[in-house]
């Protein structure tokens, strides 16, 4: 099989995660039915009703940021804040709006010169899927019965333990049989049918639970064929090896590198440099696949701290200004591709899911603008763009007994973090970035 790189314009993208019934809510779209007021908390059920328009709305906001591509987490049709629950998915949620609203959100993005990637739920549907609902309402005789593991008949699809196979045990997410050739033709034209509607790439939701390296093979295929500068970029926690190999995905959310800086910034018994540097090092292609005398040149991963699956930086064990400065330096320093969660540039706080997709507070916005956190991921943004070492360069990680060193060199220039900290220490951590800068980030 001809393996395919990751396209080139992925190390020049900083990417933007959008939860989108959190982000906006505005008043040029009207959707039918009654929502929470902007500034209540979050739960795992009430909706808030942001939109389209909302995002459309704050292009602007986000482009002046310094990012420059938008991921969005699932739109498509469902009955869940989140949208992991897909009723259809070939319509926009009516709750956020409709195709035009899509396709305008699209073009307007592409103006700006940024792209946008969707939230792909291949592995499950929702109770309401088509499909399923006609094994709810036919049973045996549904012309369906294949498109799922059925366990035994008659569906228990409201009790607490089902009767069929689900994600994670919950009955309100029926797991596909994607060894069905109908239900794998049925999800490679929803890859499709989007990448038609000008999408930049697929963000694929728990990809590691359709085991089936042929699937997203065939997956890739479907969606290169479209664009072949699409950018597939796969939810995997742990060793990502197996799905990098130029025939699958592009990159994977680095999780890895997540826990890495959680385990030594951020909790109460941090591990230590050097186990840092060590688990630094397992979370890049530079050293992940040295060992096999191999590199696939498409393995370009998304960098993050946040996103709606964790906990808010502002609200982590041990959390300081220090920490969360040189956690976000560490993430603009790395190879790939960083992604800031919508409201971190804020400041924003909040606790595991749901607290963590509190509502951006647009009309108290000039106060939270002055939060050192905006600044701070303004100038990272500049010194990744005016530094090409930091988006192409090699990659080399120095350990001493004062700390260590990331180094990202590109011909005769090279950029350089410096660390010094004991995390066993009492003194928060100090670090400095020298090399052919700008002196406002030095």
């Amino acid at each position: 099989m001809t393996k395919n790189f990751a396209p080139a314009w992925v190390k020049d993208a900083v990417f933007y995660q959008i939860f989108s019934d959190r982000f906006c809510r505005s008043p040029k779209y009207k959707a039918w039915g009654n929502f929470v007021d902007w500034k209540s908390r979050p739960t795992r059920e009430n909706m808030f009703g942001g939109n389209l328009q909302g995002i459309e709305d704050k292009l602007k906001y986000i482009a002046d940021l310094g990012v420059n591509t938008l991921y969005l987490c699932p739109i498509f049709k469902s009955n869940s804040n989140h949208r992991y629950h897909t009723v259809d998915y070939f319509q926009i949620d009516p709750v956020l709006g409709t195709l035009e609203d899509f396709d305008r959100l699209v073009r307007k993005v592409h103006k700006l010169g940024m792209r946008i990637i969707l939230d792909g739920v291949f592995n499950h549907s929702s109770r309401g899927f088509f499909q399923f609902n006609s094994l709810l309402e036919l049973g045996k005789n549904s012309p369906y019965v294949d498109w799922f593991h059925i366990r035994k008949w008659p569906l228990k699809a409201y009790s607490r333990k089902a009767n069929y196979e689900c994600w994670w045990n919950f009955p309100a997410l029926p797991k596909f049989n994607t060894s069905n050739p109908e239900v794998r033709q049925f999800l490679f034209s929803v890859g499709e049918f989007w990448m038609k509607r000008g999408i930049d790439g697929w963000r694929l939701d728990v990809p590691n639970e359709i085991d089936d390296d042929s699937f997203w093979q065939e997956f890739r295929r479907r969606v290169k064929a479209i664009n072949p500068d699409a950018y597939i970029v796969g939810e995997i926690w742990d060793e990502p090896s197996r799905w990098l190999m130029g025939d699958q995905f592009d990159g994977v959310m680095n999780y890895t590198f997540r826990k890495a800086v959680m385990a030594y910034l951020f909790e109460k018994s941090p591990i230590s440099t050097g186990e840092f540097c060590s688990r630094l090092k397992g979370a890049f292609p530079q050293f992940r696949y040295s060992a096999q005398g191999q590199h696939p040149a498409g393995d370009i991963p998304m960098n993050l701290l946040g996103s709606h699956d964790t906990t808010r930086l502002q609200s982590l064990d041990c959390a300081d200004e220090a920490r969360i400065r040189l956690a976000l330096t560490l993430m603009f320093f790395m190879p790939g591709a960083p992604c800031v969660y919508y409201g971190d540039e804020l400041g924003l706080k909040g606790g595991k899911d749901p607290d963590n997709r509190r509502t951006i507070p647009w009309d108290d916005l000039d106060k939270l603008k002055s939060h050192w956190t905006q600044s701070c991921i303004r100038e990272l943004i500049r010194l990744r763009e005016e530094n090409p070492a930091l988006r192409y360069g090699s990659l080399s990680i120095e350990q001493d007994e004062e700390g260590f060193s990331i180094i990202r060199a590109l011909d005769k220039n090279a950029v350089k973090l410096r660390v010094c900290w004991d995390p066993q220490g009492e003194n928060p951590p100090v670090f400095a970035i020298s090399g052919n800068i700008p002196s406002r980030v030095r």
